[in-house]
């Protein structure tokens, strides 16, 4: 159902209606939250949202380009309660993401404006204090006067809150001749580790600093080498306190900055390859650090750019904070209270799609600024995706959700590793990794030295008295899965070998997938994968500031389609027939879907990835089989910033891109029995072709033309979790002539459930098959099972809720002719 804000003039009328999300009018048309008229445009290769702060009785959104110290064509966005877009005359654009509200002047700094309590705005030209704003933080010795600013190539100022003078502390890296380029997010800073900075705050007689990129070829095409830093400075010298991917920088002040800066701690959110990470600073004993699953792995990369801006927010009222943090693909709750004696309270709450820059609350709703549609698409390149080519013109949106919506969306099933094939001394324990909150709970470990003994241990409350849990003996050359007690108590669990060794830690935690099998309503009139008669098209967002979709619409009867012809979707959804022969042929050649860029065999979709690895994936319905292998269905394609949708043989998945390891790390969304023909990323919404024309007028997402033969599906990217619980059937070997210990391609089993497999072979004497799981992706298989089989005989195995792995291979003990079948329900 279509989704409306609520202004305050309108509350009254709201409060008399029995459901939120009703429709005001059609003047202000929304879908699932994202309200068309209010997508943002640059001429840039990329416009994220990097700040939406309330203020002023407005909502104040700026946008930023990929890298443009010097400005661009990005805007200052004031949003009226009755979400009226003004684009602000004072906007200069650039690359910002930096906000910070001054109570002693009583002004917001967003970007390079700095705006007063009746909304008038003043700007800070980027001649006078040039860089990428990144950050904004008190001042250390005159917090009254004064305002830091940090910029993404460690450019540092200390700006006057009343003349805006800025006063230059370190020089921006960047040189006034710069131009743009994929390198020049990529170059390397003279101050400190990295080449992307991200956070800014200080308290605490510091103030800190986050990086999350690295310079160099490799790290934009590696995701596990060391990358970005934290580090903090004291008003002369600088320390790097750790040599880690962080992100976000701030306290319980927020955007404010700490009410108390000599006691309130800092908190700092990153990662490695491994995990999260999470640090948090006390002033008597310095930083600390804790580990923390990853929902998921698109936001990888040793660059840095997959990441946008992760937060922690305050999302409460003035009578009660409430914070709430993104990262990796994951809402948070996180505790205000957090500090380093008192470290209980991180709970997960629901998985995520959009790619979110920040977020705040206003007018009693949770408003996300969203990164949509980059026309650059950077290095998010694949042969899966043949040569399509990118939007046509970079955009973004807002998201307005209800207040629940963080534990509304996606299973929270997350994992990561403390170590991965690492030197370990003896009693030496793990950093603490995140225990509570999942109820299928258990570690990966493997032993590549001598005969240990680990024991796992677990803080109880936080306050970081540790106690054993369990103990573990692993042998020489061996692994193991450890599967704790569902009622376990402990906040935090650690791990300790007796012995020094070389180990593997992987934790993974899933979530029971309450959803049923059965499609929302919100998807009606998209066509049945068995539906004959189809409407279809393939979609193009345009370019030249037309700021429109252009959709060259196709009739399918079966796999053949025939031309309609070439029709545009303006920012009031109106679906118009358009006489432009020359967008439509530059759409058909640019946005063909590419033939057999995967393989549909008896038991599983094979996928070549462009490092040649092999990945199998399960079917769906068997109609699928041809108009797959008939290029009718659209495979992979970007709808979220430099994150692919893969839509193979009936289910949707989150596909990272190659330089976060992609198909490694897939996670399957959902499961649906629909004809989609084409899906693309249009203001914000994501937008599908597909549709049955006779079921299709009674929903509001799907806009039919005026002359009534095309169409097209209007919604939000995380609507997809709302398709159904993810399912599928098949395996890697279906009648498969198999050499004794030959392995298997990986098949996928990640973030299933109800999993059973059945065991088959024609071997005239019993087979033996050995089950082995890799349980991130990382290409460190473990042994899990074996199970014998008699000749003639079928063995079935059901999995039990507490296994967890991305991928499971087989192999068995001699030649002969195999079949694994697996199937989800």
């Amino acid at each position: 159902m279509k989704q409306y804000i609520l202004s305050a003039c309108l509350l009254a009328w709201a409060l008399s209606h029995s459901q939120f999300g009703q429709a005001q009018s059609k003047k202000r048309p929304s879908y699932s939250g994202i309200y068309p008229h209010l997508a943002m445009y640059n001429n840039e290769g990329e416009c994220g949202t990097g700040a939406v702060v309330p203020w002023a009785n407005k909502l104040w959104v700026i946008t930023y380009g990929p890298h443009l110290p010097q400005g661009s064509s990005d805007k200052l966005y004031e949003i009226t309660p009755d979400l009226q877009q003004i684009v602000r005359s004072e906007s200069i654009g650039g690359t910002p993401a930096n906000r910070m509200i001054h109570p002693e002047s009583n002004q917001l700094f967003i970007g390079p404006y700095a705006i007063d309590a009746n909304g008038h705005v003043r700007t800070i030209p980027y001649k006078t204090m040039p860089g990428r704003h990144t950050g904004n933080a008190r001042h250390l010795t005159d917090p009254k006067g004064k305002i830091l600013y940090g910029t993404m190539e460690e450019g540092f100022y200390e700006v006057d809150v009343v003349t805006l003078a800025p006063t230059t502390l370190y020089e921006d890296g960047n040189r006034k001749t710069h131009k743009e380029s994929d390198e020049s997010n990529n170059q390397q800073n003279a101050l400190l580790p990295g080449a992307h900075g991200k956070g800014l705050y200080s308290g605490q007689g510091v103030m800190v600093y986050s990086n999350n990129g690295e310079p160099g070829p490799k790290a934009l095409v590696q995701f596990d080498i060391d990358a970005g830093s934290l580090s903090e400075w004291n008003g002369k010298d600088w320390t790097v306190v750790r040599r880690n991917q962080f992100v976000e920088v701030t306290g319980p002040g927020g955007i404010y900055g700490n009410k108390n800066p000599d006691t309130d701690p800092i908190w700092a959110t990153g990662w490695d390859h491994k995990s999260v990470l999470l640090g948090v600073r006390d002033k008597p004993t310095g930083w600390h650090f804790f580990r923390l699953p990853k929902a998921s792995h698109s936001y990888d990369g040793a660059h840095g750019w997959n990441t946008e801006w992760p937060r922690i927010r305050d999302i409460g009222t003035e009578q009660k904070a409430d914070y709430l943090m993104t990262m990796h693909g994951l809402f948070w709750r996180f505790p205000g209270t957090f500090t380093a004696t008192n470290t209980a309270g991180i709970r997960p709450r629901t998985a995520y799609l959009k790619v979110i820059g920040d977020f705040t609350r206003w007018n009693n709703q949770l408003v996300f600024g969203c990164d949509d549609s980059a026309q650059k698409e950077f290095l998010n390149k694949r042969n899966t995706k043949g040569a399509i080519e990118g939007p046509g013109q970079s955009n973004s949106n807002l998201w307005f959700a209800p207040l629940n919506v963080p534990d509304q969306l996606g299973p929270n099933t997350a994992e990561g590793a403390v170590w991965l094939n690492e030197a370990v001394k003896a009693n030496q324990p793990s950093d603490p990794f995140l225990f509570a909150g999942w109820t299928n709970r258990s570690a990966w470990v493997q032993n590549t030295g001598d005969a240990v003994t680990l024991t796992f241990e677990v803080d109880k409350t936080g306050t970081g008295n540790w106690s054993s849990l369990q103990t573990t003996a692993l042998g020489a050359h061996s692994a193991a899965q450890v599967v704790f007690p569902a009622n376990a108590p402990g906040e935090w669990i650690r791990l300790r070998s007796d012995k020094a060794t070389t180990l593997s830690a992987q934790f993974t935690y899933g979530a029971k997938d309450t959803r049923s099998g059965a499609t929302n309503a919100l998807f009606n009139g998209l066509a049945n994968v068995t539906t004959t008669n189809t409407t279809g098209g393939l979609l193009y967002g345009l370019s030249d500031n037309r700021r429109a979709l252009g959709l060259s619409a196709l009739a399918y009867k079966g796999a053949l389609p025939t031309d309609v012809g070439y029709y545009e979707l303006d920012a009031d959804m109106r679906l118009t027939r358009k006489a432009d022969a020359q967008t439509q042929s530059f759409i058909k050649r640019k946005f063909a879907i590419p033939e057999r860029v995967v393989t549909v065999d008896g038991g599983s979709v094979l996928v070549v990835d462009d490092k040649g690895r092999r990945w199998r994936f399960p079917l769906g319905d068997n109609a699928y089989t041809d108009l797959t292998n008939q290029s009718a269905l659209r495979i992979c394609r970007e709808v979220a910033t430099e994150r692919d949708l893969f839509n193979c043989h009936g289910t949707f998945y989150e596909l990272p891109a190659e330089n976060a390891d992609g198909y490694a790390k897939v996670r399957p969304i959902a499961s649906h029995n629909l004809r989609i023909n084409d899906y693309a990323s249009y203001r914000g919404l994501l937008v599908m072709t597909g549709i049955d024309l006779q079921a299709a007028r009674s929903n509001e997402h799907i806009i039919v033309s005026d002359d009534k033969k095309a169409a097209i599906w209007a919604g939000a990217i995380d609507d997809l979790w709302k398709l159904g619980k993810p399912t599928g059937h098949g395996g890697p070997w279906t009648n498969a002539a198999v050499k004794a210990n030959e392995t298997s391609d990986p098949y996928l089993i990640g973030f299933y459930d109800q999993r059973s497999l059945q065991l088959s072979h024609k071997a005239s004497s019993p087979v033996t098959f050995t089950l082995e799981a890799d349980p991130v992706g990382t290409g460190v298989w473990m042994p899990y099972k074996t199970i014998t089989v008699a000749p003639g005989q079928v063995n079935t195995f059901v999995f039990p809720a507490e296994f967890q792995a991305r991928w499971i291979r087989f192999k068995t003990d001699k030649a002969c002719e195999a079949t694994t079948r697996l199937k989800y329900e």
